[in-house]
């Protein structure tokens, strides 16, 4: 994040406490997994420690924010993607998941920005009043369910994304693809043999 004068570019710390109840710093006051929530869909960074223990629990506190929104009826995941995801923390590919999510996500947000602008030039003119204010709803609620995803990445980089494969992700899928290989001749051979 870059050193400003505004403090509001600063994380908010936030500790939690043994008792489960998370304290707000930059308030002085105990704040709901519900108020970091819409500090999210504010894009207002935080970042959340243990108290106890200093250790940055963020990434826990999100996952509880998550859980907490798809059992008010908000489901927004579906049951067969959760199922895939907890099967990849088993898998040798786990690093590979975050970085295809973000741009899965910001790709998404480009698509849905697009489709926005196409909607509104072609259909603009013949659609009754008051609809357009229904979509811009509906697109802001899908803007604040893509910002569960990716709480933290910088805005422009959410519309701006380039869609390049990592590195890294190029690397495991050569090493992937020269193991399936390697099993292949492996499994050959023993056919052969029989």
């Amino acid at each position: 994040m870059k050193e400003t004068g505004d403090t509001s570019a600063q994380p908010v710390i936030v500790k939690k406490y043994a008792n489960r109840r998370l304290y707000n710093t930059e308030s002085s006051s105990y704040i709901t997994l519900e108020n970091l929530a819409e500090m999210v869909r504010k894009d207002r960074d935080f970042v959340v420690y243990d108290a106890k223990t200093g250790d940055d629990i963020t990434r826990t506190v999100l996952t509880q924010i998550i859980v907490e929104e798809e059992g008010k009826g908000n489901a927004l995941l579906p049951t067969n993607f959760l199922r895939q995801l907890i099967g990849v923390y088993g898998s040798n590919v786990p690093n590979m998941v975050p970085k295809y999510l973000e741009q899965a996500m910001s790709n998404f947000a480009k698509q849905q920005e697009t489709v926005r602008e196409t909607v509104t030039k072609t259909l603009g003119p013949f659609l009754p009043p008051g609809i357009e204010e229904v979509g811009r709803k509906n697109l802001a609620m899908m803007e604040r369910a893509m910002t569960l995803f990716t709480p933290f990445y910088p805005a422009e980089m959410k519309t701006e994304a380039v869609v390049e494969t990592p590195v890294e992700v190029r690397e495991e899928i050569t090493a992937l693809r020269a193991e399936v290989e390697r099993l292949q001749q492996e499994l050959a051979t023993v056919k052969k043999a029989k």
